[in-house]
């Protein structure tokens, strides 16, 4: 397999709190008899230690605060080889996600962002070619600024759901969706082709137990299966899925192979009950 190129994922640390009980709360409602465990967590953080664990050479830029949990989510990324040289310690605490798992392994998540919120991204903060994957639990100008910056292919996980700024499709090589974030940008579900000479950029859609689709300009032309497996939570699947999706691109696999690379990761996380599942190198989800 070719040698993949450094990916700088800018993105969200925090620490989860977890809470799993045999059915979700529905308002005003208490549930008893929950476990409850403390893990380093955040979707940034998540994709850059599941792209480490796939081989991909990595670095996070991010923001901790100067607290016993920024010094637990800096150590679990080191120790996962993950580059935290550009992970900031600030004022803010550390980010914290407040999250209820039921014995499905369905999910609700509350997000407290923390030093998330002091996020930035300079002007040179990124090398010749570097490869960059984003979310938006870290402010849509650091997001911005890191499409300014990137030189290399630069992919967007549009999650939580926002509206992106025209200039961030118009830059973005690939946007990871699920289907309701899918649903919450309209943009996403038509021709995106930017107003200068590039197409738009190609949009994956996780659809779940039912696999994952990528599109171009509105266009379905891939799609992939999921494998069936236990599900033990379905907190770090997704950005498994999207680490794995970005990594299998970058390694030169075509789309297709790229997206059943990426639903096989995405199936090996839901089994694990961890934010940062366990996960081989890339090589034993590609089937070429």
């Amino acid at each position: 397999m070719p040698r993949i190129p450094q990916l700088a994922i800018v993105g969200s640390i925090n620490i989860d709190l977890i809470a799993r009980t045999a059915t979700l709360p529905r308002p005003g409602e208490t549930i008893g008899d929950g476990a409850f465990n403390r893990l380093p967590g955040g979707k940034g953080a998540n994709q850059a230690v599941a792209a480490a664990a796939l081989g991909v050479p990595v670095r996070m830029i991010g923001a901790v605060g100067n607290d016993a949990d920024g010094e637990l989510a800096r150590a679990t990324l080191v120790a996962a080889g993950v580059d935290t040289s550009a992970v900031r310690t600030v004022a803010e605490p550390t980010g914290v996600a407040l999250i209820g798992i039921d014995a499905a392994g369905e999910n609700q998540i509350s997000v407290c962002p923390g030093a998330n919120s002091a996020v930035t991204v300079e002007a040179d903060a990124l090398g010749a070619g570097e490869a960059v994957l984003v979310q938006l639990e870290v402010p849509m100008a650091a997001v911005v600024s890191a499409a300014r910056a990137c030189t290399g292919f630069f992919a967007v996980n549009a999650a939580p759901a926002a509206d992106l700024p025209t200039e961030i499709l118009e830059r973005a090589d690939l946007v990871i969706v699920n289907e309701s974030e899918f649903a919450a940008i309209p943009a996403l579900s038509g021709a995106l082709a930017a107003t200068g000479q590039r197409p738009g950029p190609l949009v994956a859609v996780s659809l779940g137990a039912d696999g994952a689709k990528l599109l171009r300009d509105g266009v379905e032309i891939a799609r992939a299966s999921s494998r069936a497996t236990e599900v033990r939570s379905t907190v770090g699947a997704g950005d498994a899925f999207c680490a794995a999706l970005v990594a299998a691109l970058l390694s030169g696999a075509e789309e297709g192979e790229a997206l059943a690379a990426a639903c096989a990761v995405g199936a090996a996380a839901v089994a694990d009950e961890r934010s940062q599942p366990e996960l081989q190198p890339l090589a034993a989800y590609l089937v070429r």
